[in-house]
């Protein structure tokens, strides 16, 4: 049973429907178009209720969906098919269309790689969005960077933010952090969706975060390279994968050596920290637990927790370990997702906090398993990372 809930949480960010709440009122008819449109593009629209409006033009069509908010699409006179979701939690959501049995992408947007594809987006404006909108702050860089992997057999692509004023102070060394993406996604996930480098500019310019490095890899080994591996794997049972055979070779063995030798690290263990989201999470438990000389600052973002027990087995785990950070979104929590690997997240970091290890336990209010919730938790992780 725990295998097939845990199975399920690392799946789940592929296939389920963003969390919404039921109403029959008609919708508030202030709708604008959404921030990820393509240019000049008028559809999808999002108004002040978080619902999405779409239109699509396909008149020779007998029958056009969507899969994103219980939409009910009907066709106009004009051929078009239009509809309007229920209220869709804050944050960005995939989305696609099925036309005639077909899955295709909707023109008006961009597309982001998740689901183990390129699907459309769409952004609900968040109450909180301040924190990941882009201001005029200094900014650091995300740069694209690549590197061969013997274990892998295969040129490995890598996204890399280094923080303002790298460039600047040749003299600066710098923490790294390894963040990894979810199940169905691929190393793009956290500079774009996730918008992992302008929440640490604005972290660092307020003051809130000390500068770090952040390096962004695909999870996934061998099986068709970095497309292949977990993510393939992820379809029939993520929980079975033994991330530290695979990936936690490829990062421990090769990754970090390359980084270390090409950028201004402080290379050792209390200025290395990893954390991941769903999949990703799991990965980082994994990997960490199993290589502590290597890693003193760990986070899971509805990927599991790390027990007493995990603890028990892991010699010198309290004296190597700056901090634990575990974050899910409020709609998880209590529900399939709070039984997931390790067991139930709370019990399990307040039990680590009682035992004297630096615990950290958050909820990102009326989120499920979407990326508001990873966005928040990595906001929240961030203040706590290289701190004296």
């Amino acid at each position: 049973m725990k295998t097939a809930i845990a199975a399920s949480l690392f799946v789940s960010m592929l296939s389920a429907f963003p969390a919404m709440a039921q109403t029959n009122q008609p919708p508030v008819e202030d709708f604008k178009p959404s921030a990820l449109n393509q240019p000049g593009q008028q559809y999808p629209q999002v108004n002040s209720e978080g619902r999405a409006r779409f239109r699509f033009v396909a008149p020779q069509a007998q029958h056009v969906a969507v899969n994103i908010g219980r939409t009910q699409l009907a066709k106009d006179e004009n051929g078009a098919w239009v509809g309007t979701s229920q209220p869709l939690d804050e944050g960005f959501h995939y989305y696609h269309l099925t036309i005639d049995g077909a899955t295709v992408n909707d023109g008006g947007t961009l597309c982001f790689y998740g689901s183990s594809r390129l699907e459309s987006g769409i952004e609900i404006p968040a109450k909180d969005q301040d924190f990941y909108a882009m201001k005029d702050v200094p900014h650091g860089h995300m740069v694209q960077d690549r590197y061969y992997s013997k274990i892998a057999n295969a040129w490995r692509r890598i996204f890399v933010y280094t923080p303002p004023n790298y460039d600047k102070n040749a003299a600066a060394r710098y923490g790294v952090l390894y963040l990894q993406h979810g199940g169905g996604e691929d190393e793009t996930g956290w500079p774009v969706q996730g918008k992992a480098d302008v929440i640490l500019d604005n972290l660092i310019a307020e003051g809130k975060a000390k500068p770090f490095i952040i390096v962004m890899e695909s999870s996934s080994v061998g099986g068709g390279g970095a497309r292949g591996g977990a993510r393939g794997a992820g379809r029939g049972g993520v929980a079975n994968i033994d991330f530290t055979a695979g990936f936690g070779r490829v990062l421990t063995e090769e990754l970090i050596p390359f980084i270390d030798a090409n950028y201004r690290t402080l290379a050792d263990q209390a200025h290395r920290g990893m954390a991941g989201l769903s999949m990703g999470g799991m990965a980082t438990r994994q990997i960490t637990l199993a290589n502590l000389d290597k890693f003193s600052h760990i986070g899971i973002f509805s990927g599991g927790s790390i027990s007493l027990e995990d603890v028990d087995k892991a010699p010198g785990f309290k004296e190597k370990v700056k901090v634990v950070f575990v974050g899910y979104g409020s709609r998880e929590i209590g529900n399939r997702v709070g039984g997931g690997v390790g067991g139930d997240p709370k019990v399990n970091t307040e039990a680590l906090k009682q035992a004297g290890i630096n615990t950290v336990f958050y909820v990102s209010p009326n989120t499920a398993h979407e990326w508001l919730t990873w966005r928040r938790s990595l906001h929240e992780f961030a203040p706590l990372l290289f701190q004296d």
